[in-house]
């Protein structure tokens, strides 16, 4: 990859750049929270599509750990909203 291709730490970067860090906690936990529900979305899709074929396992075992990241997740989107916000100058 170049330094001109996108990456996801690029739009982490890019996210979090001009935040406070509690503003940034709270954007960094939200988006892992949406991102680990989307990817529990898909792979439950994916799981159920391919029932008793080779690949199902995966995608089974891959549905259970999104699962709990989403529960994880969840938790910490809702202890960075819990943090005390610096007040604005």
């Amino acid at each position: 990859m170049t330094e001109s291709t996108p990456t996801v730490d690029n739009f982490i970067e890019a996210l979090t750049a001009e935040l406070p860090p509690e503003a940034a906690a709270g954007a960094l936990a939200g988006l892992v929270n949406r991102a680990a529900a989307r990817l529990h979305t898909l792979s439950r899709a994916q799981a159920s599509a391919a029932r008793e074929q080779p690949e199902w396992p995966a995608w089974a075992q891959l549905q259970n750990a999104a699962r709990a990241l989403v529960l994880q997740s969840s938790t910490c989107r809702d202890l960075a909203a819990r943090l005390p916000q610096q007040p604005k100058p």
